[in-house]
């Protein structure tokens, strides 16, 4: 086996360990050369997902592939708002881009595709109902159905009321749902008063 062969081989192998999905500087720590790197891309074996991110051709379709892409390349970010909404089937939108959540002040994130939305929180309200998923064998951060309820609520204006009352009608419907902890969450993002009429007429 040649040298450039073996060097594929051993990169196909570091980039299926991780699930398929890799990004170039992770690559690089790996072991892989940039060049072994490019070469897999090249010829097609490799696909890019966004700039710096790669998936193996060979590994199976991804199931979340916009998500994981967005979790991987804006690591300090929450998925949130619609894009959550749809990941805990929420509403019957389609989202166009991915929302994606940073505490304010936080570094804009440099990311030409997927689309991306960006939604600045205060600390406490970013930090909190936070959940990790594995989806596509990569960890993925999304805010629970409680704080996405919750923040639909806060940006109300941007998404649209009539996507908030969809979520809102179909939150009431999951078995499981904890009215305790939206309305701490509700308290944490200020605005339990907004939600109050809401859930008592709906409830």
């Amino acid at each position: 086996m040649s040298q450039k062969a073996t060097a594929i081989d051993k990169a196909k192998t570091i980039i299926l360990k991780q699930g398929g999905i890799i990004r170039t500087q992770e690559a690089i720590k790996q072991g892989i050369h940039p060049r072994t790197l490019y070469q897999l891309r090249d010829s097609g074996e490799l696909e890019q997902l966004s700039r710096g991110v790669y998936k193996l051709r060979e590994g199976k379709p991804l199931e979340h592939p916009d998500i994981v892409t967005v979790a991987i390349r804006v690591p300090k970010g929450v998925i949130c708002l619609v894009s959550a909404l749809s990941f805990h089937e929420m509403t019957t939108q389609v989202p166009h881009a991915v929302s994606v959540a940073l505490e304010k002040g936080a570094e804009q994130p440099r990311i030409d595709f997927p689309p991306v939305t960006v939604f600045r929180f205060s600390s406490a309200c970013f930090s909190a109902g936070i959940e990790t998923h594995m989806l596509d064998g990569v960890s993925v951060r999304i805010y629970s159905p409680e704080k996405t309820l919750v923040d639909c609520f806060k940006f109300r204006n941007t998404i649209g009321m009539d996507v908030v009352l969809e979520a809102l009608k179909l939150y009431q419907q999951r078995k499981q749902k904890d009215l305790n902890v939206l309305m701490d969450h509700a308290k944490t993002c200020r605005v339990a008063s907004v939600m109050m009429p809401y859930l008592e007429a709906t409830l």
